[in-house]
């Protein structure tokens, strides 16, 4: 390993030769339009948490962040990046606070042993624990992100930052016995990278599938193709064929993109235990799945109502997609949040979901406990927030990926003024620095263990996504009358107004008759509609089933990946319940978060919203919520994805609490 990290570092030595001549780089990842880096060599400087009010563990959580919005989008590798960067500066911290064990560093992990030495710990520690944490975090970084296409600015912001604490660049050294915090560092991240190299994530291979294999071939995508002809399997995930297939990141895929990490469930995790693993073997693979969720409906099932239900309120909903449909809500945690239960069986969730209106069973709140006031009433267009809602949690181009995303959240929350840094909400307030290092340890073992548990599920059920399933059910007919036209016993069921036949007199039949008999529906009318986003929208229609697309940008539409289990409601759930239990409240700091967006300044698929407005949660799990929601609107998940999500997320969540609190002592 270490002669890897020589040869990484030659190759790193040049791109810096190349940054240092020129002295400006310009990013080179996904089409970002991020500014120029500009490297220079600052005289060294002495930082100290407390003094300067920022950790060197979140500068380095900043740096990950970025190289993350410059990579592919993957969240299952970047929760797994996430986790064991956020676990080696853990580790580096912890060797200076004796009664604090680490995590890799002097254990053995899954048969994988990091061997420690004793050495004299100094008498000014955070000098050295500075260090360490930054030469741990930026040979990790180096060697996960060299092949990214946004590799250049990453490693120039890496280099950036370890210059402007004073540290030298070429010290590979990993002889830490006298005391050398450099060499820790370095020693720590080599233990990282070489747990990572046979962790299970195939990494030697860049996390190539071994064994997955789709059983449906690809649903061509463009504005002349219709329906879902080629579909051989009805329950199974169906890959998408699209011109300029564009992934989440802004990078561009010329070919159809595979399945991400079906067989994710092999890789170690941190809380997850055996107790919780079921083991199925399906086309000669072993797929290990963590909190088995079952079966989902499947459409020749005895849950085919189900089904067919799940996928038709997903078209349904994105009729709420028109800022002019007439519909006002309010958003404020006065009506939105405060949910109590979820269903504990699919049988139950049209209770849950409001099939027509759109939404949950939120209550709301009636005072902010916090300050002791009401929550203010926000009257918004459904169609605005809908839309607000959809691409505010869709992770796009330039994003963190969802478990990124709530490492976002979690700096928000430490920043704010009115949270008392008291780990569990007990006990003294602890400075910046372990503030930082216990937070991002334990979120990025929840997000890790998120990514381990859904896409184990994903590969293990193979679940078909709407766009698929909406318009292959679409293209059999109609389930509801057999003695209506179109009848097929898995076709779609109809909804008056919403899910219909398209009849003689209907204008979709003026022109062309050959639609007479066929399925239309009520939705978003597609990105068709939008020539230009920055003032186009597509608004909601009556269109051919066969022409049906999730609120999404045609050059991406759908995640590259099965839709059983939903990740960001695992994702979500699991980080939502982690800030709960490391900040000790259920609410945000002072009762409520938001997020300000401003008319036609924040939609990117279309133009919009036409209205500002301030999207508002009083809890962490109010926010978990909305983001679930948000994927049904976005037509990327039925209900029948997001519950099982949510559930699981809280037993991770629970888990992993659990393991951090062992860790420290505590």
């Amino acid at each position: 390993m270490v002669k890897y990290m020589m040869c990484l570092k030659k190759t790193i030595n040049q791109l810096g030769a190349i940054i240092l001549t020129s002295s400006i780089l310009a990013g080179c990842g996904g089409g970002s339009s991020s500014p120029p880096v500009v490297v220079t060599q600052p005289p060294p400087v002495s930082l100290t948490p407390e003094r300067e009010g920022q950790s060197v563990a979140r500068m380095w959580n900043e740096v990950l962040l970025l190289a993350i919005r410059n990579d592919f989008a993957r969240p299952t590798i970047h929760a797994r990046n996430l986790f064991h960067i956020s676990s080696a500066m853990f580790d580096a911290w912890s060797v200076y606070k004796p009664q604090t064990q680490g995590f890799l560093f002097g254990n053995e992990v899954a048969g994988f042993a990091c061997s420690s030495s004793d050495f004299d710990l100094p008498s000014d520690i955070l000098p050295h624990q500075e260090q360490a944490i930054s030469f741990a975090a930026y040979r990790i970084i180096q060697h996960r992100f060299i092949f990214s296409p946004g590799s250049v600015q990453i490693m120039a912001a890496a280099d950036a930052l370890m210059l402007s604490l004073g540290y030298n660049l070429d010290n590979e050294s990993l002889d830490y016995a006298q005391g050398s915090a450099v060499a820790l560092g370095n020693y720590i991240a080599d233990c990282y990278i070489e747990f990572g190299l046979q962790d299970g994530a195939n990494e030697p291979k860049f996390y190539a599938n071994t064994s997955y294999q789709p059983v449906n071939p690809p649903l061509v995508l463009s504005s002349s193709d219709v329906g879902n002809p080629t579909i051989l399997n009805l329950d199974r995930w169906q890959p998408l064929s699209i011109e300029g297939f564009i992934d989440q990141a802004g990078n561009r895929i010329d070919e159809a993109p595979t399945f991400l990490s079906p067989e994710w469930g092999q890789v170690v995790p941190f809380a997850l235990s055996d107790n919780d693993k079921t083991v199925f073997a399906r086309d000669g693979f072993d797929y290990q799945v963590y909190h088995d969720p079952g079966m989902p409906p499947l459409i020749d099932s005895t849950l085919s109502e189900q089904y067919k239900w799940g996928f038709s309120l997903v078209s349904i909903w994105s009729s709420h997609l028109d800022q002019n449909d007439g519909v006002m809500w309010d958003i404020s945690p006065k009506s939105i949040g405060n949910i109590s239960e979820f269903p504990q069986s699919f049988e139950e969730f049209n209770e849950f979901y409001k099939q027509l209106e759109g939404g949950d069973p939120s209550t709301g709140y009636g005072i902010n406990p916090i300050t002791n006031q009401p929550y203010e009433e926000q009257i918004v267009p459904r169609g605005d927030y809908t839309r607000v809602l959809a691409e505010f949690w869709a992770d796009g181009p330039e994003s963190e990926t969802p478990p990124g995303h709530w490492f976002v959240i979690l700096n928000s929350v430490s920043d704010h003024a009115l949270l008392e840094k008291r780990w569990a909400g007990v006990g003294d307030i602890l400075g910046p620095l372990e503030w930082d290092i216990k937070s991002y340890f334990a979120m990025g073992g929840t997000m890790h263990d998120s990514a381990v548990a859904a896409w184990g599920i994903k590969g293990r059920y193979d679940y078909i996504r709407p766009v698929s399933a909406i318009r292959a059910m679409a293209d059999l007919g109609q389930s509801s009358d057999p003695l209506l036209s179109s009848y097929h016993i898995n076709g779609i069921p109809l909804v008056e107004n919403y899910i219909e036949l398209v009849t003689e007199t209907d204008p979709l039949a003026n022109d062309n008759p050959q639609h007479i008999g066929k399925i239309k529906l009520y939705a978003w009318k597609g990105p068709g509609y939008v020539i230009d986003p920055l003032v186009d929208q597509a608004g909601a229609g009556w269109i051919l089933a066969e022409q049906w697309w999730p609120y999404q940008r045609p050059s991406f539409v759908t995640p590259p990946f099965a839709g059983y289990v939903s990740g960001h409601s695992t994702y979500s759930r699991a980080a939502a319940d982690l800030l709960e239990s490391i900040t000790g409240s259920a609410y945000f700091p002072g009762g409520m978060s938001e997020f300000e967006v401003v008319a036609n300044d924040f939609l990117v698929f279309e133009q919009g919203p036409s209205v500002s407005m301030t999207l508002q949660w009083a809890t962490y799990q109010d926010a978990s919520d909305q983001c679930s929601l948000s994927r049904i609107w976005g037509g990327i998940h039925p209900p029948i994805d997001d519950i099982p999500g949510r559930i699981i997320g809280a037993k991770i969540a629970t888990d992993s609490f659990e393991l951090v609190q062992s860790i420290f002592g505590q």
